[in-house]
């Protein structure tokens, strides 16, 4: 019976249909364009024998080849399936016929975040707060929901001797049935809470649970009943309880870490909380959208950090992908310079602020006292090392960049920025030479956000390093294609690229066919 769906898991390998990649575990492997088509059309189909007319016209359309094409890249096939995981007698032959998957069961469409990861335990306490269930009634109030969420984390992630899941990650079993043991297992976690928001009129109710995911015993339940005039209390209440409960004996100095400076106006955080997602595409359409939020946000609270911060990424994103517009650039730099005066207890927009400090004004001493300050309050924040390892990748200090990326995934292993990590690795690896690796982490830059153009980039670049020109020509039409004004020297001169990765970067392109 043939199968439909983007994604296909079969045993440990998994075929993504829209990137035309195999991938064995979360690596990807070498397999040809050709011999994904074969495996594509064998996986839709398996157990059933399918023709060698049939594979012929999968991977070589209507042209007219010989036999002997087909052994060759079915062979390439078995070669990856027996390099990767012993597997090459999936592919069976059968004499005169054509050939038959006959290996482990095939999952459609299961997400790549569901990728099972062998992570340990950290040796402190792990935790991860999973999104409330909005009972509402009203789709409208999912924000409200997501905001709590997002306060217990940021309250937790507080706490220096607590390991903390970003919420990047722990969003992607937003609106699924879960299973605690799982979620703990793929996470790397000891702790799991979860919960529900119910919002009416004037009042709040919360309910929360933790729980010990490698046994699924129950830690800790409790259920408030505030009005909504408390909500910053109610945050504070929920995830100071949580901490208690991971361990009751701590110090109530480390209790009062959780604490934190609240904006004045409710109105102003709900703008803020309506922004977040669209600030997070870093795409210029949302963008914009997000700073209409945003400007209303700081007209009533003009001292409100985070939404400096945001306001501070959004011009960023306009800057670098909308034309490199001085106004842009200015006004990144002038919301980041807000968002540190006013954000001195704030990570998420001291983050933000350094980002754009860093990329923008150019000064990345400033950059890293703003992320080292986000750090010191929220040792968990894997957004901070993530975009802090981009500015150290553009800077050409490659081996600090990989190690930044790699600590920001781990705090975070299906963060939503993960793109950019591995977009740092991959400008690193080729600044080192090492060009294997460097195709290998754009490969995952792709597969984790295709619409930025960047990744793209750095494809072609590894690509052409490697000699792969067919491959580059197509990454680099992509990059027109997303950013039809792309030219690599502006794009350089944009985040003052280090000299050796211009270089470096610059003759890979240029060999890839990108303008100058």
């Amino acid at each position: 019976m043939a199968l439909g769906g983007d994604l296909y898991q079969f045993g440990p390998f998994r075929l993504d249909q829209v990137a035309g990649i195999l991938y064995h575990g979360a690596e990807p492997t070498m397999l040809g364009q050709r011999a994904v088509s074969l495996l594509r059309l064998l996986l839709q189909n398996a157990g059933v024998p399918v023709s060698k007319d049939a594979l012929v016209e999968a991977g070589w359309g209507e042209l007219a080849v010989a036999d002997n094409n087909l052994t060759v890249q079915i062979a390439a096939l078995r070669r990856v399936l027996a390099n990767a995981a012993n597997a090459e007698s999936w592919i069976e032959t059968l004499p005169r016929r054509g050939y038959r998957y006959v290996g482990p069961a095939v999952a459609t469409n299961v997400p790549a975040s569901r990728i099972a990861l062998a992570l340990t335990l950290p040796e402190k306490p792990s935790v991860a707060v999973l999104p409330f269930s909005n009972l509402s009634g009203d789709p409208q109030q999912e924000y409200f929901a997501d905001g709590m969420v997002d306060d217990i984390i940021t309250g937790l992630a507080r706490i220096n001797w607590l390991f903390v899941i970003a919420r990047n990650s722990t969003f992607t079993y937003k609106g699924r049935a879960v299973d605690v043991k799982q979620v703990g297992s793929e996470l790397g976690v000891r702790y799991v809470i979860e919960g529900s928001v119910r919002k009416a009129g004037g009042s709040v109710r919360v309910t929360g649970q933790m729980i010990d995911a490698s046994t699924g015993a129950h830690v800790w339940a409790e259920r408030y009943d505030r009005s909504s005039e408390d909500i910053f209390a109610l945050q504070d209440e929920i995830a100071l309880s949580a901490v208690g409960a991971i361990a009751p004996s701590m110090r109530k100095a480390e209790i009062e870490r959780v604490r934190r400076k609240r904006p004045e106006s409710l109105d102003a955080y709900d703008l803020v909380l309506q922004a977040q997602p669209d600030v997070d595409t870093g795409m210029p359409a949302q963008v914009i959208r997000a700073l209409a939020l945003l400007e209303r946000a700081i007209a009533l609270e003009p001292a409100y950090a985070l939404a400096h911060g945001n306001a501070a990424m959004c011009h960023h994103c306009l800057f670098l992908r909308a034309g490199l517009q001085e106004v842009n650039r200015t006004a990144s730099i002038r919301h980041a310079r807000w968002a540190i005066v006013h954000g001195q207890d704030d990570a998420l927009a001291l983050t933000w602020a350094g980002f754009s400090i860093g990329m923008d004004a150019h000064d990345r001493a400033a950059a890293f006292t703003a992320l080292e300050a986000a750090l010191a309050i929220s040792p968990s924040s894997a957004l901070t090392y993530i975009l802090g390892s981009v500015i150290l990748g553009w800077g050409g200090k490659a081996e600090r960049a990989i190690e930044w990326s790699e600590k920001g995934m781990r705090l975070s292993p299906f963060d939503s920025w993960t793109w950019a990590a591995f977009d740092a690795q991959a400008m690193s690896h080729l600044l080192r030479g090492r060009y294997e690796e460097a195709c290998r982490a754009a490969y995952k830059s792709v597969q984790a956000n295709q619409a930025h153009s960047i990744t793209y980039v750095q494809l072609a670049a590894a690509l052409a390093k490697l000699g792969r020109l067919d491959g580059a020509r197509a990454a680099a039409a992509r990059v027109r294609e997303l950013q039809p004004g792309f030219r690599y020297s502006r794009q350089f001169a944009g985040v003052r690229c280090a000299p050796a990765l211009a270089e470096t970067l610059g003759s890979a392109l240029r060999d890839a066919g990108l303008p100058e």
